[in-house]
């Protein structure tokens, strides 16, 4: 691949796999805690945290690009305490692509892990519970296996939506080549020059092929997991 790749699309090719791999990870375990409070939790203002996951999906990913911006850029107040506290800074870094691309996925992810927790018969849950077991517990040894398939769903469509991210990831961090351009951006970029057909056709069909092996994996681990379960 390096021989038919220039070193500038190779870069990010890479780096787009580190930036969806990061961020389908670093979003997993919030994604299990909201998608369990939207499918089992009781609380005022449920219908307003399910409207605000859900934001980025229907917004322009401009809009949520920007927004990141004002939150988490230098001048921004959650940006300006993470650099002055941790010395940590997310705007036009590629840091800050993991923050935009896992920002997009969550929503698809916290879906996906929601309907497998709300498919879980609430029946086994309550059986563990009246054998002593706390929620915590139950979830660990109950609900989590039986929602594996769902999860593993959600973080391949997390990885895959970080993968094509754009619009968001080229607001919050540029198109700095090496260090903030991922594919789309880069692919972006080989259509506004001349003789760059070949580049963005290239790119593309790398894209796609990424995409379409995630969701081919997804739906075999789906599957394989579903029926170890069957069978225990």
């Amino acid at each position: 691949m390096s021989d038919w790749l220039s070193p500038e699309e190779w870069s990010a090719v890479r780096l787009s796999l580190i930036v969806a791999t990061t961020a389908m990870l670093a979003s997993l375990p919030f994604g299990l805690a909201v998608a369990w409070l939207l499918a089992r939790g009781r609380f005022w203002g449920k219908s307003i945290l399910d409207a605000v996951v859900h934001l980025p999906l229907i917004m322009p990913p401009v809009v949520t690009g920007y927004l990141l911006l004002i939150w988490f850029g230098r001048r921004g107040p959650i940006g300006q305490f993470l650099y002055e506290y941790f010395g940590i800074v997310l705007s036009f870094r590629w840091t800050g692509a993991v923050l935009a691309s896992a920002v997009m996925g969550f929503p698809l992810m916290v879906r996906a892990i929601r309907l497998s927790i709300e498919a879980v018969d609430r029946k086994l849950e309550d059986a563990a519970g009246t054998l002593g077991a706390n929620r915590a517990w139950v979830f660990l040894v109950v609900t989590l296996p039986l929602c594996l398939p769902g999860i593993l769903v959600g973080m391949i469509l997390c990885f895959a939506k970080a993968m094509g991210e754009f619009g968001a990831t080229i607001t919050f961090v540029s198109n700095i080549p090496g260090e903030t351009q991922t594919l789309p951006s880069a692919i972006y970029t080989f259509t506004q020059v001349p003789d760059g057909d070949a580049g963005a056709m290239r790119l593309t069909l790398i894209s796609i092929a990424i995409s379409v092996c995630a969701l081919f994996v997804s739906e075999w681990l789906a599957r394989l997991v579903a029926r170890r379960i069957a069978v225990t």
